[in-house]
């Protein structure tokens, strides 16, 4: 070859660049498509998410937030579950079981240190004294309690009061028992 004569091919002469990762996968790819990876367009694809309903790229390629806010940013604990309460409809469980924690606080640190909430369940609210004095007694304050609640969580949140006293001891011992009166002369 002469100094005068071009070279045939140019790029044989540079080092061959090896392609690795996501370069290798996207090359692979346009070849599979039958297109070179310069000649293919830049339009992105994208379907909904099974998660919040956002919408992630097909074709891999992230997707910028930009400058103001949008779902995909990074979320609050507060704000994503307030979120999750709205969605679910569990508002009214969830502000019941608040009144649980702070139980003392609402009726009381006499009463609840002996009554004790157990279950909300269609706007029917169970309490367990540990006495049936206890029980006795929160019957007849059922209707201030009923009062207090609904002040604190909205009128008609709860509509009835199940108080339930102590559990009694049971006899039956193992899934087997027979019928009848049970055990009476064992106390002499």
């Amino acid at each position: 070859m002469s100094d005068d004569e071009p070279d045939p091919d140019p790029s044989a002469s540079l080092p061959r660049h090896e392609l690795t990762g996501l370069d290798l996968a996207r090359a692979v790819a346009a070849a599979y498509r039958g297109a070179e990876p310069s000649a293919r367009k830049a339009t992105l694809r994208t379907r909904a998410s099974p998660f919040f309903g956002r919408r992630r790229s097909v074709s891999g390629a992230a997707q910028a937030s930009g400058a103001h806010p949008d779902e995909r940013d990074p979320q609050t604990l507060d704000s994503t579950i307030g979120r999750l309460v709205s969605e679910r409809g569990w508002r009214t469980d969830v502000a019941v079981h608040s009144v649980f924690a702070r139980w003392d606080q609402v009726l009381g640190t006499e009463v609840a240190e002996h009554v004790v909430p157990e279950r909300y369940v269609d706007t029917e609210l169970t309490v367990r004294a540990d006495s049936t004095a206890w029980a006795t007694q929160m019957r007849l304050l059922a209707g201030q309690v009923l009062a207090r609640l609904n002040t604190e969580l909205g009128h008609g949140t709860v509509t009835r009061i199940h108080v339930q006293g102590p559990q009694a001891p049971s006899w039956r011992h193992g899934p087997r028992s027979v019928k009848g009166r049970g055990p009476r002369d064992t106390y002499g």
